[in-house]
């Protein structure tokens, strides 16, 4: 039986401080790979490098929304590793503005996170990949970006994630000519730390009847698709973006 190995192999998992990005990182290190979390919570990064204790995991505190401190960073860490296997997509802010109340400083900050940041960081290991005949691209998106919104972000946030679900093809499609291959996960209902400040009863019950396994997501049933697409296991695999839900959007 074949089991994920990713001995030798470096990766870098943005939202690495989150508790889907965590646990993709925990996962990446358990299979023998290395990874380097990236994160504004310098907090979390520092103690999960405690709790983790190998040298196989390093962190970079960074503002996700400057697209200079991307490309610098991404140079850097590329530099560093010699060649980078993997990048993980995890960033993401959550907006719950309806669409008529959305400020234009509200929509900037969200798209700027959530789809242009995610380009920029895109863009600075592309090459690198190309030329290396070797990477693999994940992208964490939401359901929100199928089905408009509706459990808890809204507006600005689903149109970032059906920006990020269309971003995720594009690359797909010209990368797939040299190995790179980029995949798309959108959760549903997830025990998060994104989101449980915002759950109350209401929305708990509301959830719960949208979600046919009545529960929501560990981070790690979240976390263990992308690494699936991270893998060898997933080598014919670009371009797709695949719902984690529960039972929920039952895409055709």
């Amino acid at each position: 039986m074949q089991n994920i190995d990713f001995t030798g192999k470096n990766y870098i998992v943005t939202g690495g401080a989150g508790s889907i990005g965590r646990a993709i990182v925990e996962i990446i290190l358990d299979c023998g790979g290395s990874v380097c979390a990236i994160d504004v919570d310098e907090k979390t990064l520092r103690e999960m490098e405690t709790e983790l204790n190998t040298p196989r995991y390093t962190y970079r505190a960074l503002d996700l929304s400057s697209t200079t401190v991307i490309r610098e960073n991404f140079a850097d860490i590329i530099a560093g590793y010699g060649q980078l296997h993997g990048l993980v997509n995890c960033v993401g802010l959550a907006s719950t503005m309806l669409f008529e109340d959305i400020t234009e400083a509200e929509w900037n900050k969200i798209i700027q996170v959530n789809l242009t940041g995610v380009f920029a960081a895109i863009q600075s290991v592309y090459t690198h990949m190309k030329e290396h005949g070797y990477g693999r691209i994940v992208n964490v998106s939401s359901v929100a970006g199928k089905i408009g919104g509706g459990l808890i972000g809204r507006g600005a946030y689903a149109t970032s994630k059906a920006g990020l679900n269309g971003l995720t093809k594009v690359v797909a499609k010209e990368g797939g000519a040299y190995n790179v291959c980029c995949n798309c996960v959108c959760p549903g209902w997830t025990d998060s730390r994104m989101i449980n400040h915002l759950m109350d009863d209401a929305n708990y019950k509301r959830l719960q009847g949208m979600t046919s396994m009545r529960r929501p997501a560990a981070a790690k049933e979240m976390a263990w698709p992308v690494v699936f697409y991270l893998s060898d296991l997933a080598s014919y695999v670009n371009g797709t973006v695949s719902s984690v839900d529960g039972g929920l959007v039952y895409d055709g």
